[in-house]
């Protein structure tokens, strides 16, 4: 067995290269649509998915978001996003392998079809039941309102790609009644379910090796940071370290930029 210290950013970036290889994502571009929901997490994905098959172009993670989780002290709207959306640049949607700069996922989901993708970020987990849920400001459900006819009514794939920092205790649909029962303030919330694909889904799909939880937390930019185990063959582990070193030196999401 090796352990291994993974930070929230440093877990963003393994489970974006990951997907990179997902069969999936890889036939959806090859002939059909890949929709990335922006999101802090989806930027990572979408910068490592649009570098990989050399159609970056001018992608920045920077602004591709709506809603987003700070510290009390700044500032965001009700429905959590930024005062000024001038610079948000829509999704990334890629149609048989062509990026389609400035399209939403509005502007295709009706369009979307079994084989098709769409990857969508979280706010919670549950590990166990493998559920997720989205925090919820828009009146009418936000992006994920907008995928779910697709995903529930024309089998369109959809990949939640959501780091292991979010984990939470209890029952997401027993939240879920209390967030959104009339009377109630702050956030709604959506139970939803995918493929799950986290730090430990990232590990296993590159190493075929053992994977799973064994602590968390840390100070000095390790908060929120999850100690992960790899238990297999000699190589298998060796390989895992490799991974793991390779995203070490990731930096932490900054708003410097705000």
């Amino acid at each position: 067995m090796k352990q291994f210290l993974i930070t929230p950013a440093m877990g963003k970036r393994l489970i974006a290269k990951t997907l990179t290889n997902h069969p999936a994502i890889k036939k959806a571009l090859r002939n059909g649509t890949v929709v990335i929901i922006a999101g802090t997490t989806n930027g990572y994905v979408a910068e490592e998915i649009l570098k990989c098959y050399n159609i970056a172009g001018d992608f920045s993670r920077r602004h591709f978001f709506r809603g987003l989780t700070m510290p009390p002290t700044k500032k965001v709207t009700k429905e959590g996003r930024l005062e000024d959306q001038s610079k948000f640049p829509g999704d990334v949607v890629i149609v048989n392998g062509v990026w389609q700069r400035g399209k939403t996922i509005a502007d295709v989901v009706d369009t979307l079809k079994e084989g098709d993708v769409i990857i969508k970020g979280a706010n919670a987990l549950d590990l166990e039941h493998r559920l997720a849920g989205i925090l919820v400001g828009h009146p009418k459900a936000g992006t994920i309102g907008l995928a779910l006819p697709a995903v529930v009514g024309r089998r369109v794939k959809l990949i939640i790609p959501v780091g292991l920092e979010k984990r939470i205790s209890g029952n997401l649909n027993a939240i879920a009644e209390k967030m959104n029962a009339p009377g109630a303030e702050g956030y709604r919330l959506m139970p939803i379910q995918g493929e799950i694909f986290t730090e430990i889904e990232a590990l296993e799909a590159l190493t075929a090796a053992e994977v799973e939880l064994i602590a968390a937390g840390g100070v000095c930019g390790a908060e929120g940071g999850c100690w992960i185990a790899v238990t297999g063959e000699p190589e298998q582990e060796e390989f895992a370290e490799h991974v793991v070193a390779s995203v070490a030196d990731e930096p932490s999401f900054s708003t410097d930029f705000l």
